[in-house]
């Protein structure tokens, strides 16, 4: 109980701290065209501003914070209470635009925080198989970058919406996956040695996944409609870990009679608070990114 309960606490800081750099890195390049958010452009753009780089730190805290959760609880508890990074995120956001948030956001943002509780309270995860056979890691890791692959590839080819939610795709699954990969690193540690840790290949898959998948987030929160691609994101994330957390290590919820319904229900509420939040707070950023885009456009023609 005591495990589960910390693992809720330090999940809930890791959303403190993501929501913080999803707000700080989404401001940080807002003068940089739509159609430079897959390119070196960007890339260029990133590096040489703090503030983006006080974002990442921000994130990379809010990484550490989600190792400590998954050190205590399973990927079925913590990856669904990381979609609470969008109810800081809400008033953070409005703070810094110097507006205020709406009723309805304030609505769906009761609704989201009721649907965690109900769901943290119901939820209740066994504890899975970590040694994942050699040959399951290469049917995941080949399946998951097929996607991720095919999905960026699409989105150099679009515009608009549809390379936001390409991209938003793609970094949900490598999220997701950096999760499960993470939930591997840390019972290793809890089970084994620091040099076992050094010797596992998940550290340095998650470091290289970690890396890949910033660069394409920064780039999806860029490359259209903000609106479509934070909530893809958040939502997408939690449903890959939980999956193959559930196929993969064999995790799975102990539930009971009417259990099931009733998270069922908080997950589906937990969603589309989530949509909505998104796309209120995207529509705005999206409004004011094409005020500082306007005049630089009108400049270079």
């Amino acid at each position: 109980m005591l495990g589960n309960s910390l693992a809720v606490l330090f999940a809930l800081c890791a959303a403190v701290f993501a929501a913080v750099g999803i707000v700080v890195r989404q401001r940080a390049t807002m003068d940089v065209p739509p159609e430079k958010g897959v390119s070196s452009v960007m890339l260029r753009t990133l590096l040489r501003r703090k503030l983006w780089w006080a974002g990442t730190a921000s994130a990379v805290a809010g990484y550490g914070f989600q190792a400590l959760a998954l050190a205590f609880g399973s990927l079925l508890l913590v990856q669904p209470v990381l979609v609470s990074a969008l109810l800081f995120a809400l008033p953070l956001s409005a703070r810094l635009a110097h507006r205020r948030v709406t009723g309805a956001e304030w609505a769906w943002a009761l609704l989201l925080t009721g649907a965690l509780t109900v769901f943290v309270a119901l939820a209740r995860a066994s504890t899975g198989t970590y040694a994942v056979s050699v040959s399951t890691t290469v049917i995941v890791a080949v399946v998951c970058a097929a996607a991720v692959a095919a999905c960026v590839l699409a989105a150099t080819r679009s515009s608009d919406w549809r390379r936001a939610v390409l991209l938003a795709f793609a970094v949900g699954v490598m999220f997701g996956v950096v999760a499960v990969l993470t939930k591997i690193v840390m019972h290793t540690i809890a089970t084994g040695s620091v040099l076992t840790v050094l010797t596992t290949p998940a550290l340095y898959l998650v470091l290289i996944l970690g890396v890949v998948a910033t660069l394409l987030q920064q780039s999806a929160f860029h490359a259209g409609s903000l609106q479509t691609s934070v909530p893809t994101m958040l939502v997408l994330e939690p449903v890959v870990a939980v999956v193959l957390g559930s196929v993969v290590l064999g995790e799975h919820l102990l539930i009971t009679g009417w259990e099931p319904v009733t998270l069922a229900i908080s997950v589906g509420a937990m969603a589309a608070a989530t949509i909505s939040l998104g796309r209120d707070e995207g529509a705005y950023e999206e409004s004011l990114e094409a005020e500082i885009t306007g005049p630089i456009r009108i400049a270079t023609d």
